[in-house]
């Protein structure tokens, strides 16, 4: 303990997740983690990303309980303003690159007697041109951090492959179904519409980012090495075709989970640190009155947005479900939403005998909570780590990103649930809602519950996560050594 304490003064780690909710969830996880190990961690936001959590997170918590982690902001560039929403990635992305590097390296060459100087960077991949530039302008190390799944990771990164294979583009809705046969370590398992939402050429407002997003993943070849939040049990074969490119791969997830295994001062769930929505935690007393494993978790993330025929869809299928079920519907979710527009009685008295709705959730807690059975989810990384974590299976509604090729995952490598990507019918809710509650229940209970305890096996003592995030210590120790 006090080698480590020593060790301490000269192991300066700043963190820079990238500017969405998901990311910082996750590189937050990470600089807890490391703040524990006697680290000097800066957590680098942007001024909009401090202000959602000033306003919705514990920051006074955070303080107080990790002393030695330190948050530091940076403009972004963009108005206040400006939505910042999933519409407008490009806007955030470019800005980002063009505007934030001066300010980066100045906090990265900043030193003070109580603060040494910085030895190492943890970038997040989706900035990863701009993290890596700014490491070799400043000659720190540079480690990247991956929020996506490592399946997701992978597939860009062999982009260019499937396009000398002729796996790709992608011709058309009559071409989706078509099966990927030469993407290393998950051959067959993916059709093209089972591919990162990039490639569908649909999405005309995210061309840039994935343009970008492709090219950030061979940024990573510039970096030291990548962490990855997963664990070997999950996702083996990927990671064995990672370490052939990439000299150092951190398999050190779930990282909540392991936060949690290490975090021995508190035994009590904590207030979310680094939520950018205000959480409302009446859903867990409505929870502590439902019956055991019977109530679908109900959440499409923090930037998904969908129309109200689709809200309709979805609400009229949990209703005639007539099982249980805890909903979020952020105040943002629905585009252009007609406050005039009235809920049908129908769904109104559905919800009120069977349901209930909050506009945000404390979800690991949630998903931990005895009378959750199931988890309707968008497929976000975090969202489908915290449901494999606590046991409960899926249904998977992907949006973009990684989340289609994690809800094909799910279904198809996993066994841990349905996959209902592209469909969005009130009457394959409802199929999909009893069968994953009623017909196929312990199938998938049992299929979920074995994941988890795999889960929680990798993050104690001897597990793979484990003893890599030892390893990832001690690589950045032995990198501190070398630049002092």
């Amino acid at each position: 303990m006090a080698e480590e304490e020593e060790e301490a003064g000269v192991n300066h780690v700043v963190l820079l997740p990238g500017p969405l909710q998901g990311n910082v969830n996750s590189m937050m996880k990470l600089a807890q983690l490391l703040a524990l190990h006697h680290f000097h961690v800066t957590f680098l936001t942007t001024d909009f990303i401090h202000r959602r959590l000033h306003r919705f997170a514990d920051i006074q918590a955070l303080s107080q309980t990790y002393p030695n982690l330190e948050l530091k902001t940076i403009s972004d560039g963009l108005p206040d303003d400006h939505p910042r929403s999933d519409n407008a990635l490009a806007d955030l992305y470019s800005f980002l690159n063009s505007h934030a590097k001066p300010l980066i390296r100045d906090i990265l060459v900043s030193q003070t007697a109580a603060k040494p100087k910085v030895t190492c960077l943890i970038g997040d991949g989706f900035l990863g041109g701009l993290t890596a530039d700014v490491a070799d302008e400043v000659g720190i190390p540079l480690i990247h951090f991956r929020a996506i799944s490592a399946s997701c990771f992978w597939a860009l990164f062999c982009a260019p492959n499937l396009f000398e294979s002729n796996q790709l583009p992608i011709r058309g809705e009559e071409d989706m179904d078509r099966v990927i046969t030469t993407l290393p370590g998950m051959e067959n398992i993916l059709r093209c519409r089972d591919l990162p939402s990039f490639y569908r050429g649909t999405e005309s407002n995210l061309v840039e980012p994935l343009k970008s997003t492709v090219f950030d993943c061979h940024q990573t070849l510039r970096a030291r090495g990548v962490i990855l939040n997963t664990f070997e049990d999950l996702d083996g074969p990927l990671l064995s075709q990672m370490r052939l490119k990439f000299p150092r791969v951190f398999a050190v997830g779930p990282l909540h989970a392991h936060l949690n295994s290490e975090r021995v001062f508190d035994a009590k769930p904590t207030p979310s640190m680094s939520s950018f929505w205000e959480v409302d935690r009446s859903c867990l007393t409505w929870l502590d009155s439902q019956p055991l494993k019977s109530v679908l978790y109900v959440s499409f993330g923090s930037i998904t947005t969908i129309t109200r025929e689709r809200l309709m869809e979805f609400w009229y299928g949990l209703v005639n479900s007539k099982k249980r079920f805890l909903w979020v519907i952020r105040p943002d979710m629905v585009a252009g939403e007609d406050n005039n527009d009235r809920v049908p009685a129908e769904l109104e008295e559905g919800t009120k005998e069977r349901g209930f709705i909050v506009g945000w959730a404390p979800q690991e807690e949630v998903l931990e909570h005895k009378a959750i059975g199931g988890f309707l989810t968008h497929s976000g990384w975090n969202s489908t780590l915290e449901s494999v974590v606590a046991g409960v299976p899926m249904i998977c509604w992907p949006y973009f990103a990684d989340q289609q090729i994690n809800s094909r995952f799910v279904s198809e490598v996993w066994k841990v649930g349905l996959d209902m990507k592209d469909v969005c019918d009130r009457d394959v809710v409802e199929k999909m809602v009893n069968d994953l509650m009623v017909h196929r229940r312990e199938e998938f209970l049992n299929s979920a519950k074995a994941m988890a305890k795999l889960a929680h096996k990798s993050v104690s003592p001897g597990g793979s996560s484990y003893s890599s995030l030892l390893d990832l210590i001690q690589y950045i120790k032995s990198t501190s050594r070398e630049n002092n």
